[in-house]
């Protein structure tokens, strides 16, 4: 890992998702001959996906699975590292996801799938261990990352996916060629904007037990990679919350610590976590709206569609991961 190199990989985001945006409306590597490499004897309606990763994959896929299950389409997502795994059958689909190709817990979980005819590999790197051991391979497209952390897999990962599961079943896709060019702007916005929003949110943020990040369900990924850029990149503390579960397990802490929250906007459930936060004097910024009693409000351009808001607001987590980082 080359931490000082992370500000870089941040800046080739926008150039990466318009990338990304070619290869989805050209159709994406792999997808084509994806019908003939794998043998699935069941009608795409009938398959079953199992998704398998670790870390920023896992909450990728996470947020993908649940899409294409409110579509009626059975797809669930365990992290590789689980020992309780189904068995292969006719009707299931394993898709490995690992940017690097590398992971050990992924690496081990696919074992029992090899030489079934329904593997897939998701990956950056076509060559890796993953993709020789995989029926097919659907390749992430994301370039090298030069500091080993991953933020542009992370996003290449959700589109990705979303196209792979459009594949495979009659899960109809969350993300398009025009979302990614819509992405790939608003985060140009927020790179070239953030002299004036990164330093008052990463202070804000710098409470003294660490900070807490809040998204809705359907965009829990943002909130997750978020606390986790904030500890992988500076080591500092954070934690992600989903916005509604927020009422019972974290908002005990409001009452006793000096509690910095950063909040995805967009759930159902804003106004009560909230509330909690406004009569404990909590402190907060809202990324993507505007909520009452916010310190600071950070907007981008479309930002009210998900597919824009999933691959855009991730970066003031990781902008102040940055910041902190450079403070240190």
């Amino acid at each position: 890992m080359d931490t000082t190199a992370f500000r870089a990989d941040l800046d080739l985001i926008p150039d990466t998702l318009d990338a990304l945006a070619v290869v989805l409306r050209d159709g994406l590597p792999g997808l084509d001959g994806l019908p003939g490499a794998l043998r699935v004897s069941v009608p795409p309606e009938r398959r079953r996906v199992l998704v398998l990763g670790m870390g920023s994959s896992a909450y990728a896929a996470h947020v993908v699975a649940r899409a294409a299950r409110a579509q009626g389409v059975p797809v669930t997502v365990e992290l590789a590292s689980t020992s309780e795994l189904p068995a292969p059958a006719e009707d299931l689909v394993v898709v490995a996801v690992s940017a690097t190709g590398g992971s050990a817990e992924v690496l081990d979980a696919v074992v029992r799938y090899r030489g079934t005819g329904r593997l897939v590999a998701v990956t950056n790197r076509p060559d890796s261990a993953l993709a020789q051991g995989a029926d097919a391979v659907v390749p992430l497209g994301a370039g090298t990352e030069q500091s080993g952390i991953a933020c542009r897999t992370f996003r290449a990962t959700l589109p990705v996916l979303d196209a792979l599961l459009a594949a495979l079943t009659p899960v109809t896709p969350m993300f398009s060629a025009q979302s990614l060019r819509r992405a790939a702007e608003a985060s140009r916005h927020l790179l070239d904007a953030d002299a004036d929003w990164v330093p008052p949110l990463a202070d804000l943020l710098g409470g003294p037990i660490g900070a807490w990040v809040l998204a809705p369900v359907e965009r829990l990924s943002s909130a997750q990679q978020s606390a986790l850029m904030m500890r992988e990149v500076p080591r500092r503390p954070a934690y992600a919350s989903e916005t509604g579960d927020w009422s019972h397990v974290d908002v005990y802490l409001t009452k006793t610590q000096d509690y910095r929250a950063l909040v995805f906007a967009g759930s159902a459930w804003d106004g009560p976590a909230l509330d909690w936060m406004r009569q404990r004097g909590s402190r907060y910024a809202v990324v993507g709206g505007t909520l009452p009693g916010a310190e600071l409000t950070v907007e981008f351009p479309g930002q009210e569609d998900r597919s824009v808001a999933l691959l855009t607001e991730v970066l003031a987590g990781e902008l102040v991961a940055w910041h902190w980082f450079r403070e240190a």
